[in-house]
């Protein structure tokens, strides 16, 4: 299958609404052809694994490309070097996010960038390291209390980034190590109380966003995780 016929596809299923969306929240315009993810599993479902044609499809330099290009990458063949040409051509949250969760957490040693990049000085970078810790706690049902003090560590110390895309993730992968069980809630919750009191106010605001979520958490039979008390699945 040829790049061009793919291309001329993912043309097709563009939306200039979901564009529109998807510009209003960071995606680049002018590689952005607004087409949804769902799509972009379809057309990635017709192929297998192909490391030479994601290349290709990363190289267009079109965004929805990349993010079909990254399921089209084998987990199994990254290697370092692999992992570098990608990561350092990731410009937005979405494009981060998606490498992280279809692509990184899928190789074998992908907690070595957890603690690689949760201080490194570039946004994506830093924003996939705690990516990784927020996916990894929903991927393993049995992450040690070793991994769980680190991550919190890891938390606290880097929490005073004024990225907007940086502290979100932080947020995340906090709330995301609530919900492991009732003793990382409760260490969790720990943590956001002493960010709130922190004098930084990038850390109260990460301390307050994660509060909110942490607090509302309940166990629900037949669940591994705890869940929000707001959520369907908890009535």
């Amino acid at each position: 299958m040829s790049i061009e016929l793919i291309l001329q596809e993912l043309y097709e299923y563009s939306d200039d609404k979901r564009k529109s969306n998807l510009v209003k929240l960071g995606i680049p315009k002018e590689s952005s052809l607004g087409v949804s993810t769902g799509d972009i599993r379809k057309i990635a479902k017709k192929y297998k694994k192909n490391e030479e044609l994601a290349k290709e499809l990363w190289e267009s330099k079109i965004h929805d490309a990349k993010l079909l290009a990254v399921l089209l990458l084998n987990p199994k063949q990254a290697t370092v070097e692999k992992i570098e040409y990608y990561m350092k051509e990731i410009y937005s949250w979405d494009l981060c996010d998606h490498f992280c969760k279809n692509y990184l957490l899928k190789t074998k040693n992908y907690s070595e960038y957890i603690d690689k990049w949760v201080n490194n000085s570039q946004t994506y970078y830093k924003r996939a390291g705690f990516m990784l810790i927020a996916s990894q706690v929903v991927k393993d049902k049995n992450i040690s209390e070793i991994e769980l003090e680190k991550y919190l560590h890891y938390i606290i110390e880097y929490s005073c980034d004024d990225r907007i895309h940086v502290y979100k993730a932080i947020s995340w992968a906090l709330r995301e190590l609530g919900k492991v069980n009732g003793n990382s809630q409760e260490k969790a919750i720990i943590v956001a109380y002493d960010l709130c009191e922190d004098d930084d106010k990038i850390r109260r605001k990460v301390g307050k966003m994660s509060l909110k979520e942490l607090e509302n958490l309940v166990k629900v039979s037949g669940r591994s995780r705890l869940i929000s008390n707001t959520s369907q699945m908890a009535n």
